[in-house]
């Protein structure tokens, strides 16, 4: 703490900018508000100011000069209506908290010490050249982050500032008034940290520009690299330090950067909701955020009934003994790895030379034109072209033969029967379109006329004979192009490829998998996972593991569908995504940089991919000249105890280190039944409520236990039960009851591990999902298990933890 006439010096500053602060927003609310009255009028008004006169070219000149000055003149209002609304919505964030941090800094060959002030957003006096506070994502401001006092410096675009620091402070400001003020030696001291970690679980994530971290920081603050890694362990601040990183690239970028530029890839749908208030409370508006599963539900539309990640992991969580486990299992893994992306690669090489499948169209029970015909013409193409341009110049063919096939189609004796049963509009819009040719427009009252003519009902007058021909002509092209426009349309869709054909066809057996992808070695049970894939895509469906793979083969034979709008690519828990997505979303975002956040400790689906370390095959995708690496060791979220307690079930969770928060020991409470753990987890839920614990999470291991721990506590008499399913939108304060895999990324103060018994978690494939699950917690941790407990904790350290008696 302070001495009391630094605290008097700092509450007479603080009340200094609060005023100034309070007068600028009264300065600015009658200029955002009337501002906002002009743009409304001259958007109502656009018109009544415009004459506009097209009778000669001067005229016409002179209208299309006149729009654009009001053009310009409504845009120049929006954009100092905008300019206004932004600085207004600023002051208003600062007010109650106008900074957080100080930094006095004597440049090099200056003669005077700068008082920086840091918050979330710039002020400057009102001489235009005073910061009275500095934007935390200010070059001058990464000082409070990156040093402490003594030798120091910033990057700015004009070369290096180096210099000393003198002092650092920090603050913390309620609604205008002091709380706390500490001088620390520390990137960020332990008592401000202390106190924010202190507080309970919200619903939505918050803003950490206060309490960043000096290898946050760097994280936030790198802007060279194509790909970023943060291999970081659970409760880090990956997540928080990738949403400030938004936060700093609109601010640097933000002539040439905007918030639909950037998309999150989110975990899950509840995921996005949770940090949805972070960019604006920053002042920034919000990302794009999405789910990969969305993206494939997307693409797939109705072609396909797709299984999600959520349901394949249910599967492999819960039929472990049914048949054909293991192979789905091998196939999940090896659909996921390098080697099939690699084998996809060489297929798509080999069909440019073999082995090509088309679906024949046909029109009214027939062939219009055969695959037979197709495979010819796609093969008798220059073998030089690649797969992509032949295929272009297939569908081209195809729209030309198409378009010479109608021509022909329209003396068929159908169209015959076509005509006789036009109705009403038919013949209008026909009379229509033919008296439009001799400058008729009033036809309402005449298509009966055509009507009963076409009909034989009525006989053309002499000298109308022609005329009538071309109304039938008229009326039969539009018949056949009618009838035409879908078999263009797939045509345009590419559906004359057999795309499910030749996805089967990898799995037809071992030799020809081997042949048509030059592959070296195919895995163990290849036989039954080509008879699973070929089961499940014949009845129209597909698993998850097979999505991206099936995208990637289209796109090698179709061409890549690509967004180049695109700048950066955020992919919160990349390690539960393979190396077929990333390629997948580096080719369809390749103008692109890539932000991936992920722990290898919490990799519980099985196509994780290695996130860090010289065998990722992630440095592969940009190359290592190109790709940045981060690794983030210390625990922010949980007590000391509760990550000393967590760290030994992984094997290399070791180099972990523990903020220095301290808690109570977790508790272990073994019973005899079932039921009586049901009643003794409803028994300590009380308790925590009681004790004012606003945010909890009864953690199961699977869907279906979800469901049986909300019906038997809510029978135990527990009210405000809430069950998280994989379609809940939003992340709610109170008691929450759901899967471990839906809680990946999310934090609670108090998390009950529902059934940590050896029954439940015994495999070795089930210990990054246990400790998933224990990592959840931020203050205390309750473990529940009738009979044996999982053998992760059974060798742990009796002082780690406490045993209900």
């Amino acid at each position: 703490m302070i001495n009391a006439e630094d605290w008097k010096q700092e509450q007479e500053r603080l009340d200094a900018v609060t005023e100034k602060l309070q007068a600028r927003i009264a300065e600015l609310e009658p200029e955002v508000v009337g501002l906002h009255g002009q743009v409304t009028d001259i958007r109502k008004q656009f018109w009544e100011e415009v004459t506009v006169n097209t009778s000669t070219d001067e005229d016409f000149e002179e209208t299309f000069y006149s729009i654009r000055q009001q053009e310009a003149l409504l845009s120049e209002r929006e954009r100092s209506h905008r300019l206004r609304v932004q600085q207004w919505k600023n002051m208003k964030r600062l007010l109650p908290s106008p900074y957080f941090g100080r930094i006095d800094f004597h440049e090099d060959g200056l003669s005077f010490t700068e008082q920086i002030y840091i918050g979330v957003s710039s002020f400057v006096d009102s001489d235009g050249m005073s910061f009275l506070i500095y934007d935390w994502r200010t070059p001058v401001a990464s000082m409070y982050y990156d040093y402490s006092p003594g030798e120091a410096g910033y990057d700015t675009p004009v070369g290096h500032v180096s210099g000393k620091m003198k002092l650092k402070r920090q603050y913390q400001i309620r609604e205008g008034k002091l709380q706390n003020v500490f001088d620390t030696s520390l990137t960020i001291g332990d008592e401000l940290l202390q106190q924010v970690l202190g507080k309970g679980a919200d619903n939505q994530m918050k803003s950490i520009v206060a309490t960043i971290q000096k290898e946050q920081n760097a994280i936030i603050r790198e802007d060279k690299s194509r790909m970023l890694i943060v291999q970081g362990a659970a409760g880090s601040g990956k997540t928080s330090a990738a949403l400030q990183r938004v936060a700093y690239l609109l601010y640097k970028h933000r002539e040439r950067l905007k918030a639909d530029q950037i998309v999150l890839f989110s975990p899950n749908p509840m995921f996005n909701s949770y940090v949805s208030t972070v960019l604006p409370e920053l002042g920034e508006e919000n990302m794009q955020q999405t789910t990969f599963q969305e993206y494939l539900d997307y693409w797939f539309g109705r072609t396909f009934r797709l299984e999600d990640p959520f349901d394949q992991m249910e599967y492999l969580l819960t039929e472990q003994s049914a048949q054909g486990y293991e192979a789905r299992l091998k196939g999940i893994q090896y659909k996921a790895s390098v080697d099939f992306l690699h084998a996809l690669q060489h297929y798509a090489h080999w069909l440019e030379r073999e082995g090509m499948l088309f679906t024949s169209i046909r029109f009214r029970d027939r062939d219009l034109i055969t695959a037979k015909q197709m495979k010819s013409k796609f093969y008798g193409y220059d073998p030089s072209i690649r797969m992509t341009n032949r295929i272009a110049m297939l569908q081209e063919w195809l729209l030309r033969e198409l378009a010479s096939l109608e021509s022909k189609e329209r003396e068929a004796l159908w169209v015959q029967e076509e005509l006789d049963y036009l109705d009403k509009d038919q013949y209008a819009e026909a009379y229509q379109q033919l008296h439009k040719e001799r400058g008729v427009f009033d036809f309402a009252e005449q298509y009966e006329e055509v009507r009963e003519r076409l009909q034989g009902e009525r006989r053309p007058d002499e000298g109308d004979f022609d005329y009538a021909d071309r109304e039938e002509q008229l009326l039969r092209r539009m018949i056949v192009k009618e009838q035409f426009k879908p078999l263009k349309r797939s045509v345009k869709r590419m559906l004359f490829i057999d795309m499910v054909g030749l996805y089967l066809q990898l799995f037809e057996n071992d030799d020809a998998f081997k042949t048509m992808t030059d592959a070296a070695e195919i895995p163990s049970l290849w036989t039954e996972i080509c008879g699973q894939t070929r089961d499940k895509l014949e009845r129209h469906e597909l698993f998850y593991e097979d999505a991206t793979p099936y995208l990637y083969l289209k796109e090698l034979i179709e061409g890549v569908r690509t967004n180049t709008e695109i700048r950066h690519v955020f992919v919160d828990e990349g390690q539960d995504y393979s190396m077929f997505q990333y390629e997948f979303l580096k080719r369809l975002f390749p103008r692109a940089r890539m932000t991936v956040l992920g722990d290898f400790g919490q990799a519980i689906f099985a196509q994780s991919t290695e996130l860090h370390g010289e065998d990722s095959p992630l440095i592969g995708l940009y190359g290592e000249s190109e790709t940045t690496l981060f690794r983030l060791v210390r625990s922010y979220r949980s007590t000391k105890e509760i990550v000393e307690f967590t760290k030994p079930v992984l094997p290399n969770a070791g180099e972990i280190v523990p903020f220095e928060r301290s808690g109570r020991k977790p508790l272990l409470s073994k019973v005899e039944s079932g039921e009586k753990r049901v009643k003794r987890i409803a028994e300590h839920l009380a308790v925590l409520q009681e004790e004012g614990f606003t945010s909890i999470g009864i953690v199961t291991k699977t869907a279906a236990e979800s469901k049986e721990a909300f019906d038997l506590l809510t029978s135990q008499g527990c009210h405000g039960l809430k069950l998280v399913t994989k379609n809940t939108p939003n992340f709610e304060k109170g008691t929450l009851i759901l899967p471990v895999y839906l809680a990946k990324g999310v934090e609670f103060d108090a998390v009950l591990i529902y059934d940590a018994s050896s029954q439940t978690y015994h495999r070795e494939s089930e210990r990054k999902l246990f400790y998933t699950a224990c990592t959840r917690a931020m203050h205390r941790l309750l473990l529940f298990a009738e009979g044996e407990w999982t053998p992760f904790i059974q060798g742990a350290d009796p002082s780690l933890y406490e045993v209900e008696q």
